[in-house]
């Protein structure tokens, strides 16, 4: 009990808030964010609604327009929201739906059986958060109804404005510059999730177009084939081992399954689960189902064929998923979400339904199609005999450091702090740079390893292979968690992971190697927001006394024209890292109170996978494509 009160607190004190004014007080409790992440989210949260209305057999075609002054236009074909007053509220349904939290049809009632937006707050709280909104709607099919909103706030009543045919609902927004940091609209951010909606719901068409330019720019989605049309695309650039997708898909009391894979002759695995179109990167109990299944499944088929002795060691869940592209699709009432970000499927019933399911599935599929079992059992017990490999790798990787220096790579200059929440390492491009990094940094926190020559493209590579190459190995060496299966975040030495190289062509390819490397085999350090990229400046300028850097080609016209006249000699371009010397290299990269630096996130993990196995894989054609596609939206490109 405190012993001395030094400002009443009574009942005056306790704030009670009206209506939306609680969602623009504290908008990270609604959409996580207020970060483009967060500005995205709205459009989400619009469409999600269209979904359910799709879910619930409705819904056929949904357009998502990005318009001049970054404005969101979202239309759909669905039921139209309900138009007449409502019975508790004493005002329009619309109004209701728009501005009060927690109202919708998603809590019962018989609206929607199964739906993906969780708590139905989104309408009301997109409103909350746009500087204005107007809502049009043909409920009946008959008369087109229109409202406005402000920041929430009704501005006009629901009124007819005119005559319609077909039922549905638009939705025209633009986000409030007072709540968000950036207001600006990614394309492909919106496309890569619009994409993946398309792929859940099998049928469902949606349109997104972009009419900020003056050329549009449009994707139309429509995948009659759904989740196995998915699989197609995640391994559109690697080489399938087999030609059909195996699909399989079930029902029992109320909740569906619908699971889609087929093996590549990669090496990583590529498992995406959702749960009423809602994606679960934490897994959860269908993706449990799923693995256990799997396993089980196909050590029983390679001890019945042979392929496997009685006294052989089983397969392990990592070989029987190495290459494995799949994507585990289940639609249930009351979705149970856990984990850490909420995730996480949690309901144990579906677990059941999915391994009930892929036991009887693809029991059956291996003993039609015996061609296929054939290449699966090879590939699985490839990478049991490359798992075997690698342990003996590790242990004598292991051995030989504990002899040579406490386990530490010879050229880590390490820093004094033992707590990783404390420290960083930068994993340097090049020795000069690095010898610059060691005198510059400060050596109670930050760490420096200079990493030299070109490393080892682990797209093409398994884990035997990692533990021995000479380029990496230090890097496995020093953060300490191992790599894999095996890694284990809780033993990272460092939880801020900095790769700094040249802002040129190699110091790209070099960054590339590296996040492929964490991405295949650290991904847990980019899940826990430990890896970053260093922005090292690409210009000084001196006038006079005072010494000005930018970091971006934007940048460096913005100082010339805030600065005048600069003779040329006051302008310094870098080429590379090593250009500085230890306290430029401190004072623009290094500096926490002056530095800039990207951290790399996992916010759309098909993307980068995609990304990754096309630009770092062996498949030219796919690569050429791309490259040809998106030249024209490149912007700042420094070559």
């Amino acid at each position: 009990m405190s012993q001395q009160v030094t400002q009443s607190y009574d009942e005056s004190q306790i704030q009670v808030l009206e209506g939306l004014e609680a969602v623009r007080k504290r908008p990270g409790m609604y959409i996580g964010t207020t970060s483009v992440r967060g500005l995205h989210h709205l459009v989400y949260e619009i469409v999600d609604n269209a979904i359910d209305e799709a879910l619930a057999g409705f819904c056929t075609e949904i357009k998502v327009d990005i318009l001049p002054g970054d404005i969101i236009s979202v239309s759909d074909n669905g039921r139209g929201v309900p138009t007449g007053i409502h019975p508790q509220m004493g005002i329009s349904t619309v109004e209701v739906v728009y501005t009060v939290l927690h109202a919708g049809g998603k809590f019962g009632g018989g609206g929607y059986k199964v739906a993906g937006g969780l708590h139905g707050v989104g309408a009301s709280v997109v409103n909350a958060l746009s500087e204005w909104l107007e809502v049009e709607v043909c409920h009946d099919g008959e008369s087109l109804v229109k409202q406005r909103f402000e920041r929430g706030k009704p501005m006009t009543k629901l009124e007819r404005i005119g005559d319609c045919t077909e039922t549905g609902t638009k939705v025209t927004f633009k986000p409030d510059p007072e709540i968000f940091d950036e207001t600006v609209y990614e394309y492909e951010t919106l496309q890569n999730r619009l994409r993946e909606q398309a792929f859940l719901n099998a049928g469902l068409r949606i349109i997104l177009s972009d009419r900020r330019g003056e050329e549009l720019r449009q994707d139309d989605f429509c995948f009659k084939g759904g989740i196995s049309e998915f699989v197609t695309y995640i391994n559109a650039s690697k080489e399938p081992l087999h030609s059909d997708v195996v699909f399989i898909s079930g029902q029992k009391d109320g909740s569906t399954a619908d699971i889609a894979f087929q093996y590549n002759n990669g090496y990583a695995e590529n498992i995406r689960s959702f749960a009423n179109n809602i994606s679960t990167p934490e897994g959860g109990m269908h993706e449990t189902g799923f693995r256990t299944a799997l396993t089980r499944i196909i050590n029983d088929y390679a001890r019945k064929h042979k392929y496997l002795k009685e006294d052989d060691a089983g397969l392990q869940g990592s070989d029987v998923t190495e290459g494995l592209s799949a994507i585990i699709s289940v639609k249930l009432e009351d979705a149970q979400f856990e984990g850490q970000t909420k995730t996480k499927l949690g309901n144990a019933h579906i677990r059941t339904l999915v391994s009930s399911l892929m036991s009887d599935g693809l029991s059956t599929y291996l003993e039609e199609n015996p061609s296929f079992g054939k290449t699966v059992i090879s590939k699985v017990i490839d990478a049991a005999r490359a798992r075997e490999a690698a342990r003996k790798a590790r242990e004598a990787t292991r051995r030989k450091s504990a002899l040579e220096s406490g386990g530490l790579p010879g050229k880590l200059a390490d820093c004094q702090e033992r707590d990783p929440a404390l420290t960083e390492i930068y994993i340097v491009e090049g020795d000069s740079a690095g010898g610059s990094a060691k005198q510059g940094r400060d050596p109670k926190y930050q760490a420096i390893l200079p990493l030299w020559g070109k490393m080892l493209n682990v797209e093409r590579a398994r884990a035997d292979k990692i533990y021995g190459n000479d380029k990496l190995q230090p890097v496995i060496l020093a953060l300490g968690a191992g790599i894999g299966a095996e890694f284990d975040v809780s033993k990272l030495r460092y939880h801020k992971i900095v790769i700094m190289a040249d802002a040129d062509v190699d110091g790209s390819h070099i960054r590339c190697l590296l996040l492929t490397f964490f991405f295949r085999f650290m991904r847990p350090a980019i899940e826990n927001g430990y890896v970053y990229i260093a922005q090292p400046p690409l210009y000084k300028i001196t006038k006079g006394k005072q010494v000005y850097y930018a970091y971006t080609e934007r940048e460096f016209e913005g100082l010339l024209e805030q600065l005048g006249p600069v003779p040329d000699d006051a302008v310094q371009r870098y080429k590379g890292l090593g250009e500085m010397n230890p306290e430029q290299l401190w004072e623009t990269t290094l500096d926490p109170a002056t530095r800039t630096m990207l951290r790399v996130t996992m916010d759309d993990a098909i993307a980068a996978d995609a990304a990754f196995s096309l630009l770092m894989g062996d498949e030219v054609a796919p690569r050429r494509e791309y490259i040809e596609v998106n030249a024209k939206y490149v912007s700042n490109l420094d070559i």
